[in-house]
């Protein structure tokens, strides 16, 4: 459990796998702060999250954390930084979940601010198997990196990339899910209907899709 005390602009989907990806490995930090401008996502959060404090659009109060999420659209972050530069605490970490807006056009609008990291959140960080590509701004510490670290390690795999990359992993690892889950989902539905049982379909769809992606990467 992270002692540091969490903000999350943003309460939206990345934000409820996040959180989810804490709880089931318990591993959810002392405190965690979400603002966001919809009532009824914050309502959800509360009710899937009861320690979690819901501020509702403050979102200057989620930015006085001491790792601050950004979990917001891309068209809302130019308003957003300039929201809240003045409450992002000196050494605070503000960690960008956006695609497209780079560490130095985070840091302009932030008027110099670089402690920053990009991360692209990967949905199946709810259940602690997440691929979670990480890019840090240099004015990040060793000791930075590894409170970061730390406090992603129940989510799956951090790995460090260079920030150049972070788009494709956007498409490779972020989106990727979306476009196979609804095929799995229709293979396990006609395996059920053929018969089998849910628990036979899962475990067979299941060893089916490791054995598919481990003989691409390792047949020849």
């Amino acid at each position: 459990m992270s002692a540091k005390k969490i903000g999350f602009i943003g309460g939206g989907r990345v934000a409820r796998i996040m959180l989810g990806g804490w709880a089931k490995a318990g591993r959810m930090p002392s405190e965690v702060i979400v603002s966001d401008v919809a009532p009824e996502t914050l309502t959800r959060l509360a009710g899937a999250f009861p320690n979690v404090r819901t501020v509702g659009n403050d979102s200057l109060q989620a930015a006085g954390q001491d790792i601050v999420f950004l979990a917001v659209h891309p068209p809302h972050v130019a308003v957003i930084l300039g929201d809240i530069r003045a409450s992002l605490k000196p050494d605070a970490i503000l960690v960008s979940l956006v695609p497209k807006w780079t560490v130095e056009k985070l840091a302009g609008l932030l008027n110099g601010f670089t402690r920053i990291a990009r991360m692209i959140p990967n949905a199946p960080s709810i259940v602690g198997q997440g691929y979670n590509p990480i890019a840090y701004s240099p004015s990040l510490t060793a000791q930075d990196r590894s409170e970061l670290a730390e406090l992603f390690a129940g989510l799956g795999e951090l790995p460090e990339v260079d920030e150049g990359k972070l788009e494709s992993f956007a498409l490779l690892t972020a989106m990727g899910p979306t476009y196979l889950w609804p095929q799995l989902y229709e293979l396990q539905s006609l395996a059920e209907s053929f018969g089998l049982t849910r628990a036979e379909a899962s475990a067979g769809l299941t060893a089916m899709v490791h054995g598919a992606v481990a003989a691409m990467n390792e047949a020849g």
